[in-house]
């Protein structure tokens, strides 16, 4: 059974440019959404039958998803209020 991916772009779709500008301005941002990105493929992996893995530890994989995509949306929020969004800071 094929799973979908779930890309920050898709997840975020109002944030397109700010997901690009924190990636290319903000390291700590670029690696959690290297890891969420990383984690999110493995996953679907997982899921696909690709790579075997019980079910005790693909939900606590998800679980580790959900908070790093809870991390990366406040980070956006923040990020929109507080200035232009030019300078990410």
């Amino acid at each position: 059974m094929h799973v979908d991916h779930h890309p920050l772009i898709r997840d975020f779709p109002a944030q397109r440019e700010r997901l690009q500008e924190l990636r290319q301005h903000d390291l700590h941002f670029a690696r959690l959404a290297e890891r969420y990105e990383d984690l999110d493929k493995r996953i679907c992996r997982i899921e696909d039958g690709v790579e075997p893995l019980d079910d005790a530890a693909l939900g606590a994989l998800k679980q580790e998803r959900v908070v790093l995509k809870d991390d990366i949306a406040r980070q956006l929020e923040k990020r929109a209020a507080s200035c232009c969004g030019k300078c990410c800071g």
